[in-house]
This record gives C-alpha cells, sequence and structure tokens, in this order.
C-alpha cells in the first residue's frame, strides 16, 4: 500500500467512533450481518425487548430493496443505479440484484459513514459487463452528488434512485423532500425514485424510534405513511403504490397466507 493509501485508511479508521451506536452498524446487526460494536449489539438488544418488530423491519425492507432492483433491471429495463445512503454491505447488495439480471447493469454507491467506506472498497466488486463506484458524500449537498456520480453514470439515460431507511435520518420533513426533489431534478424523464422507510404506524415502533435517539446516535424520525408518500409528489407510482414493505409485489414462492404487517412503508415511482 502506497504512503498516499495507508494515510487515507488512517484517516477513514479515525473517523469511526465506537462510542455511540450508528444506524448502519445498527442495522447491520439486524440483519445478520458481522460488522457492528458492542455499543450497536446493546442498543440493539434493549430495542429488540421494546419492540422485536423492528428485527422484521430490517430484514423486509432488505427484501423490498431485492425485488424493487429486480422488477427495474427486469421489467422496466433500468441499466443505471443511484443507491444514497448505502448502509454495510450485506447478501444481496444492489449490485449484486441488478447484475444478476442485468449484467451491464452500473450501479453508484453513496455514504458518508468511514465504516461503509473501508467495507464498501473491499466488497462492492462488478461484473466485468457492468460497473460500480462508490461516492465517499452527503447526501445533504445532492448537487455534489450528481456531480460525482455523473463520472460513472450517463445522466441524459434514466437512472433509478434508491434511497432506503436513510430519509428519516433527516429530522425536517421539507428539508428530506428538497433533498429527493433536488436528485430527481438531476435525472432524465424515465427515471424512477425507490423509496422505503420506518414508519409511526404503531406504538412499538413510536417507542423503538425513542430509544434509539436516546441512545446517543444520530436520531432516526419515524414519519407517517403519508409523508412517505410525499417523496413521490409529480412522480407515477408503479403498482401497488405506497404499501407496507412486505406488499410491494411479494415473490409468488408458494408462501402460504398474506404478507406479514410490518411498520415499514416503500414504493417505486417513475419519473414523467
Amino acid at each position: 500500500m502506497s504512503d498516499d493509501a495507508q494515510a487515507a485508511s488512517a484517516e477513514i479508521r479515525a473517523r469511526i467512533d465506537t462510542s455511540k451506536p450508528h444506524s448502519a452498524r445498527f442495522w447491520n446487526y439486524f440483519v445478520g450481518g458481522k460488522d457492528h460494536y458492542e455499543i450497536d449489539r446493546e442498543i440493539g438488544e434493549q430495542i429488540k425487548e421494546i419492540f422485536p418488530g423492528l428485527v422484521d423491519v430490517a430484514r423486509t425492507s432488505r427484501h423490498f430493496l431485492g425485488r424493487a432492483v429486480r422488477h427495474l433491471a427486469g421489467e422496466q429495463g433500468v441499466r443505471q443505479f443511484l443507491d444514497v445512503g448505502t448502509g454495510l454491505p450485506t447478501a444481496d447488495n444492489t449490485h449484486e440484484v441488478a447484475q444478476r439480471v442485468a449484467p451491464d447493469a452500473r450501479i453508484v454507491y453513496v455514504d458518508n459513514d468511514p465504516l461503509v467506506l473501508t467495507h464498501a472498497r473491499a466488497l462492492l466488486t462488478s461484473t466485468p459487463e457492468g460497473a460500480t463506484a462508490y461516492i465517499d458524500a452527503d447526501m445533504y449537498e445532492p448537487d455534489a452528488v450528481l456531480e460525482a456520480a455523473a463520472k460513472s453514470l450517463d445522466l441524459s439515460e434514466p437512472v433509478a434512485l434508491v434511497i432506503l431507511n436513510t430519509l428519516g435520518h433527516v429530522s425536517d420533513y421539507g428539508r428530506a423532500r428538497g433533498i429527493v426533489s433536488r436528485l430527481m431534478a438531476g435525472l432524465p424523464s424515465g427515471s424512477f425514485l425507490v423509496v422505503s422507510d420506518s414508519t409511526a404506524t404503531s406504538a412499538g415502533m413510536i417507542a423503538a424510534s425513542e430509544a434509539y435517539n436516546a441512545s446517543g446516535a444520530v436520531p432516526y424520525h419515524v414519519r407517517a405513511v403519508e409523508e412517505i408518500a410525499g417523496f413521490f409528489e409529480g412522480l407515477d407510482l408503479v403498482d401497488p403504490g405506497i404499501v407496507q414493505v412486505t406488499r410491494w409485489r411479494p415473490d409468488a414462492d408458494g408462501a402460504q397466507g398474506e404478507p406479514a404487517d410490518v411498520d415499514a412503508y416503500g414504493g417505486v415511482g417513475r419519473k414523467p
């Protein structure tokens, strides 16, 4: 490793704070990953006691991501994906799902967490036909995100913007909508938006959010379903619209009964 690379690696490690829980590590713990610290496991176990259903939210939100990406790469023919708020790599990341369907798909990941950055460089690989890239950037600066993404994606062609379990970190709802609007404004007609977030649809979820926010982590704000729907204003919703993530085009895998109820809603919308 060169001196410059060693210095960059040391700078990234210095940014990792293990004294407070972090959402990417906390979520990684809930989906069965290995990239978390004791502080993340402690708050995870505490929240399981308050609201065990949050584990289901984490896992089913991940499954929603897979179904949405498969639909876009397969039925809609999308070949470019911009995943903002990447989180820690686990199984079935956006590029893996997309490139199984379309090996020539190009994916750009965006996050500014140092631990995510460390793992992304090692794990986010690509098929020979496609490409993946990682941007160390802040979603609060959407113009900078778009400028950096344009180095890997052709922003004159449709792009699927993916923002999962991330917008809840933006405390002001108007600002959150502004971020989404600005990012979508930089993408052409025929692009898509994929959003899901935890919702204030049960006392348990609200209590879990309050406990997490009291832990010292960067707060995560659960919102009303109507607010999730607001992110899609001006877009054409893909059926079945804004629904619980378990009910968005569930796989016909022979399972019996209705999809499970979860406190997480999402949807997919197309830019006219």
